[in-house]
């Protein structure tokens, strides 16, 4: 035996790939499409799959220059289990999925995805103190036009929504404060 791989594949980007191309076969034979972490462009991307960028933006500017769905999910803006020193609620606000791209591509995205590691804190209280307020400020990113982008504004706005916030019980974390008679 030469131990060379039959299927003439030179490293694991290349098994990935390979691999994926016949998972997405098998997929879209059931009438489902595949959707991988931004990994699965390494190696080359299935014809069909969509990509979740979760390593920056990179991966998911290149998969819709490609002409394949994503959905934006950056570390850099979208992960609530960091700390809000790294992400607070205005950067979370400032996220912009469709940045780098032209408007024809800006189409191949889906939308945008909040991540939330429950391995970090699982107490109710600390999940809430981590998720809100900035699940509310890339809610407003996700479901707005992309011309709505004042911060300011949107913390009028956000005002009532503490308010309720706290109204429930919710222990949000305090990076944004509720402003009285508004």
């Amino acid at each position: 035996m030469s131990g060379r791989d039959p299927n003439g594949l030179k490293n694991e980007e290349e098994l990935q790939s390979y691999f994926i191309r016949r998972i997405e076969k098998f997929v879209n034979k059931q009438g489902r499409s595949i959707i991988g972490w931004d990994e699965i462009l390494e190696g080359g991307l299935a014809p069909n799959a969509a990509v979740m960028s979760w390593r920056g933006m990179n991966g998911g500017i290149a998969a819709a220059r490609s002409g394949h769905e994503v959905v934006m999910s950056p570390t850099s803006h979208c992960y609530f289990d960091y700390d809000f020193s790294a992400i607070d609620s205005q950067k979370a606000y400032g996220f912009d999925p469709v940045a780098g791209l032209s408007p024809d591509q800006a189409k191949l995205v889906l939308g945008l995805q909040a991540n939330f590691w429950s391995h970090i804190d699982r107490e109710p209280e600390k999940v809430d103190g981590q998720l809100f307020p900035r699940l509310l400020s890339l809610a407003e990113r996700a479901w707005s036009n992309k011309d709505v982008k004042d911060w300011p504004t949107f913390k009028g706005r956000l005002n009532n929504h503490l308010l309720r916030l706290d109204s429930m019980g919710i222990k949000r974390h305090r990076d944004i404060s509720v402003e009285e008679g508004t």
